[in-house]
């Protein structure tokens, strides 16, 4: 089986630390490939940012179907551009964000997030209503640090992230903590024997998803929604976007 983690962003710390992530977690005979747009944003913020990112995820995923892989990770908190992603694959796509939810429903009654920076909350509260959590995530909190202030020394931001989640348990009820930036893994160990809580990371929860719809042979549902996009001619640059009747 081979899964493929994609990166939105250019910057290539955070492919490598996800793609550790992944190999930690993967069961015997699992092969976790990683990759990034060859252009586009170092870190997405905003929704500029998130429509830029969807291009160069698309060309990740075809670029995956010709290897043969077998299913995709979102690594983006916000689960940018999956949509498109569960278009263009013919395998699973399972992102981040739902993978975090759906893993804290099981293990505690209520949860909170903490994300950075500020602005991308929303991003968040998308997927958490998307998934039918809103009575269940009690709040998406944030501190207002940059995505990219993370790439080198993660440590910098430890202090915010033990406040935020320390007043999620206090003030939200919250039994279980979500960390929102695939770029926060190296938190999750001190944060959890700090917190006394479960503290949840989407990207291994992610891979760990994958694996079981692979082998389950459960994929996106083809025959609606999330179709291949219909056959058309396009144009200029984007013309190597375009699909066949029946994909790539």
């Amino acid at each position: 089986m081979q899964i493929k983690i994609i990166n939105p962003n250019t910057t290539a710390a955070f492919t490598e630390r996800s793609l550790a992530l992944g190999r930690a977690v993967a069961a015997q005979g699992t092969t976790i490939l990683a990759g990034q747009p060859a252009q586009g944003t170092p870190s997405v913020e905003c929704h500029v940012e998130e429509a830029v990112a969807t291009l160069g995820i698309v060309e990740q995923v075809l670029e995956g179907e010709r290897l043969g892989v077998d299913g995709y990770v979102i690594a983006c908190f916000g689960d940018t551009g999956i949509d498109a992603a569960r278009e263009a694959a013919a395998g699973p796509v399972v992102g981040m964000t739902e993978a975090a939810l759906y893993a804290a429903a099981m293990i505690a009654p209520v949860f909170s997030i903490v994300t950075l920076p500020r602005r991308t909350r929303v991003f968040a509260e998308r997927v958490v209503l998307q998934a039918g959590l809103e009575r269940r995530c009690r709040r998406v909190r944030a501190i207002d640090v940059d995505v990219l202030e993370c790439e080198d020394e993660t440590a910098a931001v430890y202090d915010a992230f033990v406040a935020e989640a320390r007043a999620a348990i206090r003030e939200d009820g919250a039994e279980a903590i979500i960390l929102g930036c695939a770029g926060l893994s190296p938190l999750v160990a001190p944060l959890r024997e700090t917190l006394g809580v479960p503290v949840i990371e989407g990207v291994s929860v992610a891979v760990k998803m994958v694996e079981g719809l692979v082998t389950l042979g459960l994929a996106t549902s083809k025959i609606g929604g999330l179709a291949y996009p219909p056959t058309k001619v396009w144009t200029g640059p984007a013309a190597g976007f375009a699909f066949g009747k029946n994909g790539r």
